[in-house]
């Protein structure tokens, strides 16, 4: 007999599979990149929005002193989240204030997180782990995190707090110090980019819990003590910080013990809502009248009680439902309205506040849609996921500038009071008075004390030569509050305006004096002093709003124009061409440099600006 063949080798899968899941990731994150690209491809060469340039770094903090100034000198940055603001000095030192690196940077982060999530699933055996992922790189309430600079915080926190988790695990599975140790300072490093992330302890043992059926003091509790205790810690600070430097005090913010707990169900629910149903999408959602005694509004806290003892009763069958609630509603719990959050004072709710929460609702939809059958599970994923591709894509289209923002939170929210007066503010600075007065009145019946717009409204009616009718909104800002330097700015252009010279720059002093870094303050404050013949008292305050706002022509010009006075012809003569290199149609630019040209005896190319100057502006041969 002949023998018998033997059978061709098998692969050897259980070799294969760890080979795959080194690659793997790899290949992913570069196909979210991508997708990531597409989808938020309407916002990427947008303008900077709303307090974008409160977080990109501003000229006094550029330079390494100005990064040991970001970590030792709280107050110097919009929040103390130094690792987040160092960040944002190295991106300015690569390409300044150019935008589009700003937004790669966020799309890129997005997607590293988006594939660190479906890797910890993986890690977990969570099924359908990159369904999981790819909707949350695909849903657009992720927009206002992704499209918007200044919630960089969100995307960079996000990615430290998935390494800090990933690592974490592989500690509690080795138990060596060494992952221990990159654990926690991947923690740290989170927190110190945004303290939302201070919930990773807690979630962690709602993992371990899910994994396991118990909690095991020494093994699960005691590591993550100290983890605790930074995020206690960390949470603290911040919320001081908010209360106490950005404002989260006063009026808006006082809800009884009750109408918080009425409040945090409603905002559970309306999360959960708009992953499930992302419909009107906005940046500033209507501010809800919260009031314990409306019967109504008890029932989204009996619904959230109901749904909580609900999974109880069922975790004795499956854990990972209520393991799902946990993770969602404590990662929440910070924007749940039991601490004061400044945002508060326009909208109790904003889609980047559950960017961190909803990976759970995220892991719990991905657990479902794997469980279908074959085909129905293919299509029904590839649906979902191309409507969310869609909207999001759609989204992205309203952060490209804020003019686009603004006017599509009014059409969905006309009484978005924030939005009425940053519109007012971009049309007042496109030297359109008229039609921001229109939103500034429409702010007054919405919110008639808030000094920003009562100091944007005095200036509008300055512009308008409605000085008389300036004053009263004005004073009532600085009464309000008195250290609001733009107020005091405002009300001495109004004075001078009057022709109460003296009053006038005694404003201008107060608000240099409350912002050192305020050039237009500075600038103003030069311009009336050199008007009352103190030239040399003017002349160190226009060196300071130029060195404050070096690209600002108004400030070259002002500038250059004292220096002139003075004879000093040869160091008037770059911030004219500074000038007109910024601002190349200035008819005042081009006339005042070809005056120092003839005085520097350079007739010919002084004869040229001058001709170009008449050519921009005729009036000026008269």
């Amino acid at each position: 007999m002949k023998p018998a063949k033997r059978p061709a080798s098998t692969p050897d899968v259980s070799a294969a599979a760890p080979e795959l899941d080194r690659w793997l990731p790899g290949v992913v994150a570069a196909l979210f990149f991508i997708a990531a690209l597409v989808i938020y491809s309407p916002s990427l060469m947008g303008d900077f929005l709303w307090d974008d340039m409160g977080h990109v770094t501003n000229p006094a903090l550029q330079s390494w002193s100005g990064l040991m100034r970001i970590w030792f000198e709280p107050g110097v940055t919009q929040q103390y989240y130094p690792l987040l603001h160092s960040a944002f000095w190295l991106e300015h030192r690569l390409w300044g204030d150019a935008v589009l690196g700003y937004h790669l940077i966020n799309v890129l982060q997005h997607a590293l997180a988006a594939t660190l999530f479906g890797v910890l699933l993986r890690r977990l055996s969570v099924p359908g782990a990159w369904i999981a992922a790819s909707l949350f790189l695909l849903h657009p309430v992720c927009v206002e995190s992704v499209a918007w600079i200044s919630e960089q915080k969100n995307t960079l926190s996000l990615v430290l707090y998935l390494c800090a988790a990933l690592t974490y695990l592989r500690f509690d599975a080795r138990r060596s110090l060494r992952y221990y140790a990159l654990a926690l300072v991947l923690f740290v490093c989170a927190l110190l980019t945004k303290t939302v992330t201070a919930s990773l302890p807690a979630a962690l043992l709602v993992v371990f819990w899910w994994k396991r059926g118990r909690l095991d003091w020494r093994r699960d509790v005691v590591p993550l003590l100290p983890w605790f205790a930074l995020g206690a810690g960390g949470g603290l600070f911040t919320a001081h910080f908010e209360r106490v430097l950005i404002g989260a005090q006063g009026a808006d913010f006082n809800l009884s013990g009750i109408d918080s707990l009425v409040l945090a169900g409603r905002i559970f629910w309306f999360y959960l809502g708009k992953l499930f149903w992302p419909a009107d999408l906005m940046f500033v959602y209507p501010r809800w009248n919260v009031d314990a005694s409306i019967g109504w509004q008890w029932l989204f806290l009996v619904a959230g009680f109901g749904l909580l003892i609900g999974l109880v009763w069922w975790s004795r069958r499956a854990r990972g439902p209520l393991a799902v609630a946990l993770l969602f509603g404590g990662s929440l719990f910070p924007v749940l309205g039991f601490v004061n959050v400044y945002p508060f004072v326009f909208s109790y709710v904003a889609d980047h506040f559950q960017y961190l929460a909803s990976l759970a609702v995220f892991a719990a939809v991905g657990v479902g849609l794997s469980r279908l059958p074959g085909r129905a599970g293919i299509i029904t994923t590839t649906v979902f996921a191309s409507v969310l591709g869609a909207l999001t894509w759609q989204q992205a289209a309203i952060y490209r500038d804020n003019v686009g923002l603004y006017e599509a939170t009014l059409r969905r929210n006309p009484d978005a009071w924030l939005a009425h007066h940053n519109l007012a503010t971009i049309l007042l600075d496109e030297g359109r008075p008229d039609d921001a007065l229109i939103h500034l009145e429409r702010v007054m019946v919405l919110r008639p004390n808030y000094p920003e717009a009562l100091a944007s409204l005095g200036d509008c009616l300055t512009r308008l030569g409605r000085a008389n009718d300036a004053l009263v909104p004005l004073e009532r800002a600085i009464q309000l509050q008195p250290k609001y330097a733009e107020a005091h700015n405002n009300l001495g252009v109004t004075l001078m305006a009057l022709g109460r010279q003296d009053e006038g720059r005694a404003q201008f002093q107060t608000a240099v004096q409350l912002n050192g870094g305020y050039a237009v303050a500075h600038r103003n404050l030069g311009q009336a002093l050199a008007s009352a013949g103190r030239m040399p008292e003017a002349l160190p305050h226009f060196e300071r709003a130029v060195t404050l706002l070096p690209d600002d022509p108004q400030s070259r010009l002002q500038l250059g124009t004292a220096l002139a006075l003075q004879g000093r012809y040869a160091d008037a003569l770059p911030h004219f061409e500074k000038a007109l290199e910024f601002d190349p149609d200035s008819a005042d630019a081009h006339l005042r440099l070809s005056m120092t040209l003839r005085s520097l005896g350079r007739i010919a190319d002084a004869d040229d600006h001058y001709r170009e100057a008449i050519r921009l502006n005729p009036s000026l041969v008269h």
